[in-house]
């Protein structure tokens, strides 16, 4: 659940490229920098010695064609269209694209069966967020050391539920509604009902107990999004054993609440709950918690985020059956050895949240219709986001993005993933780099990663037969960080020194997610980096993430140093 990547930027490329190996690359047009984590390709470069021309196999495609309803079988791609694009799933993902659309000129409609907005909107990212910010002011408002040192006095903090439930729930409501009128104001048909492929080309869609109805397109998208995954043996109650949808609600704080799943969302909620007095329990079906954190980052986040609160955990184990409570009876918790599947434990709590994942929304899309076989419910796509029949062929005009394709379940990448489409289909070959997207976990204070971890780097060396290094600077060393009494934290920058490729940027300590975005455009735009320990001391706003390493180099893709500026956040070129 994170933050949507929604301003456009417009940067000359000559700030990139200037001085390029490649003349294509030393043109100074503006170019609109919103494409995040595209590929050197989105911009117009194909590499360090190709012109920027040289790799488009998408022929441009006219779209001045008269529209027309078709009445082709449903085996038979129609002859003209109701519209150029049709977006079945109106969640960020499908919206990031349908806006696009319309921007190249595309006459577009987006078929939602629920609401707008999706899970990011409506049961993720905006109420999660709501909450966070609860939770974090109460943090800091609880901590009388933390309010002393910085000469504040406060008297004891208090909150009300509704009142926190409310907030949540009038942001995602205006955030719906400023997506829907943004829709709207553009000239977006949005249709109401569950959107089902019939063929190709064509997609019929209506409401339960009403007549269908039927629309042509000449490309479409599949961007139905995910929900709460739960295992077998859970018994969700939505009141005393809920999911995240619930959680999101806030109708009750428990007193003792165990979260099944030590991810993202399991720890943005124990963020959110002990900053409101709960007790919490962590079950972990793996040997240590926060499993998909790069190793180092995850210790020391485990050190501040879980050891000083009242929180417990047990790793290692399943939570095979769980049961609501009832007749005055707690939540029943049975574990099990996650290697010996021998019972182990049973837990009484006051309620549980199953934080395990989530699953890809992709039942009852008519799949079969289309040769379409999901593995593991997730439909499967190639790097364009084209979608592949059971027999390993693309099917012409048919892509998938977010969550339904399994490829990053976030909803920036969806989309990232939807902008990069509508390139494709208005004729520009664009490849979504996904390691160049990051994630953040909003916890206070803030996690978050770019690239690679640590281990995923070392294997891929070991593999590609490279060398990994590793440059780490502590917030202990950072002033702002200092300054607010928030020292603790780490940032840890993962490269190959042989050619100064970022691997991997992992964050963990005060305004983390803003950070990242930094190390983000230095992956998306092939940025190279040279770190120099030719001394270390303290200084006050060092360059990019790491002020004790003072005479960090970064070098473009075109082998010129970039210095950041000490003003701004912008970078300049030197030779």
């Amino acid at each position: 659940m994170h933050s949507i990547c929604s301003q456009a930027t417009t940067v000359p490329i000559s700030n990139f490229a200037s001085g390029s190996r490649s003349p294509a690359l030393a043109f100074s047009k503006q170019v609109n920098l919103r494409f995040c984590g595209l590929r050197k390709e989105a911009f117009g470069f194909s590499g360090l010695t190709h012109s920027c021309s040289s790799r488009v196999p998408f022929s441009s495609r006219g779209y001045s064609k008269k529209i027309s309803a078709s009445a082709e079988s449903n085996g038979t791609p129609p002859k003209s269209f109701d519209y150029d694009l049709i977006i079945i799933g109106a969640g960020v993902g499908g919206h990031g694209a349908a806006l696009h659309a319309v921007e190249k000129g595309l006459k577009t409609a987006i078929i939602e069966g629920d609401v707008v907005g999706g899970t990011c909107v409506n049961r993720g990212c905006v109420p999660s967020k709501a909450l966070l910010a609860v939770s974090g002011k109460m943090r800091e408002l609880q901590s009388e050391h933390h309010m002393k040192a910085l000469g504040l006095q406060v008297s004891a903090a208090g909150y009300d539920r509704q009142g926190v439930a409310d907030h949540a729930n009038n942001l995602a409501s205006k955030i719906r509604n400023n997506l829907t009128n943004s829709m709207k104001s553009l000239g977006i048909d949005i249709l109401t009902g569950v959107g089902t492929i019939v063929g190709p080309q064509k997609v019929k869609f209506g409401k339960v107990g009403l007549p269908d109805s039927i629309v042509t397109a000449k490309d479409i998208i599949i961007a139905t999004g995910s929900v709460p995954f739960v295992p077998k043996g859970i018994e969700v109650d939505g009141k005393t054993v809920i999911t995240s949808d619930h959680a999101l609600k806030l109708e009750s704080v428990p007193d003792w609440i165990a979260i099944v799943g030590s991810g993202y969302i399991g720890l943005e909620f124990s963020d959110v709950y002990t900053a409101l007095g709960s007790e919490v329990t962590f079950i972990e079906a793996l040997d240590q918690l926060m499993p998909g954190f790069d190793p180092e980052i995850g210790k020391l986040a485990q050190r501040v985020l879980i050891n000083p609160r009242k929180i417990d955990y047990h790793t290692g184990v399943f939570a095979t059956k769980i049961t609501p409570a009832k007749d005055g009876k707690p939540v029943t918790i049975e574990l099990v050895d996650a290697k010996t599947k021998e019972p182990k434990d049973t837990l009484e709590v006051d309620a549980a949240l199953i934080a395990t994942g989530r699953s890809p929304f992709t039942n009852g899309l008519g799949l079969e219709n289309i040769n379409v076989v999901t593995q593991r419910g997730f439909i499967p796509v190639d790097e364009r986001m084209r979608v592949i029949d059971a027999n390993g062929n693309l099917i012409p005009h048919l892509y998938c993005i977010g969550d339904a394709n399994g490829k990053m379940m976030l909803a920036h990448a969806a989309s990232a993933q939807g902008i990069s489409v509508v390139e494709q289909v208005t004729g520009r070959d664009h490849v979504l780099n996904h390691l160049s997207i990051p994630a953040a976990c909003f916890t206070h204070p803030e996690i978050s990663m770019v690239g690679l971890t640590e281990p995923q780097a070392r294997e891929k060396a070991e593999k590609e037969g490279f060398e990994v290094s590793v440059a780490k600077t502590s917030f202990k060393a950072n002033t702002k960080a200092l300054a607010e009494n928030e020292g603790e934290g780490l940032a840890k920058l993962i490269y190959r020194p042989d050619n100064g490729e970022i691997l991997g940027v992992h964050i963990f300590g005060l305004h983390a997610a803003d950070l990242i975005h930094e190390a983000s455009n230095a992956i998306a735009l092939g940025t190279r980096i040279q770190v120099r320990l030719l001394c270390i001391k303290q200084i006050s706003c060092g360059p990019l993430f790491f002020p004790k390493l003072c005479s960090l180099t970064i070098f473009n893709h075109a082998g010129h140093k970039i210095c950041r500026s000490r003003t701004s956040h912008t970078f300049r070129s030197s030779r």
